[in-house]
C-alpha cells in the first residue's frame, strides 16, 4: 500500500526558507503525479503545487508562483518543495499527495489524488 511521509517543516522567520520532502513507500513514484496542498488554521485545504510523473510539467498556485519550486527524484521516491521568501500567510500544515491527473485544468482539486500524507507543520513568524 502506498504511503507518503512528509518532513522538513518547522518554524522560520519571514523571508526565510524551508525545504519540504515527501517520501513514497509501498509503490513506485514514477507512476504518480505528485502534489503539495496546505491547510491553514480555520481554513480549507488548498492546492500549492504539482509535478507530473517524470517532472516535465509543473503548476503552482498564484501564492506559490515565483517563491516555491517543486521537484522530484524518482530514483529516491522523493518529492521536494523548496519554499523561499516565506510569509506569515504561508503558515499551514503542508500535505503531500499522489495520484493520476486526468485533466491538468483540474489539478487544484483534491479528487485526482488518491494518496495523502499526514502533513508537516510550517510556521512563519512575523
Amino acid at each position: 500500500q502506498v504511503q507518503l511521509v512528509e518532513s522538513g517543516g518547522g518554524l522560520v522567520q519571514t523571508g526565510g526558507s524551508l525545504r519540504l520532502s515527501c517520501v513514497l513507500s509501498g509503490g513506485t513514484l514514477s507512476t504518480q503525479d505528485m502534489a503539495w496542498f496546505r491547510q491553514a488554521p480555520g481554513k480549507g485545504r488548498e492546492f500549492v503545487s504539482v509535478v507530473s510523473r517524470f517532472g516535465g510539467r509543473t503548476a503552482y498556485s498564484d501564492s506559490a508562483k515565483g517563491r516555491f519550486t517543486i521537484s522530484r527524484d524518482n530514483a529516491k521516491n522523493t518529492v521536494i518543495l523548496q519554499m523561499n521568501s516565506l510569509k506569515p500567510e504561508d503558515t499551514a500544515v503542508y500535505y503531500c499527495a499522489a495520484g493520476t491527473i486526468v485533466n491538468w485544468l483540474r489539478v487544484r482539486l483534491e479528487g485526482d489524488y488518491g494518496y495523502w500524507g499526514q502533513g508537516t507543520q510550517v510556521t512563519v513568524s512575523s
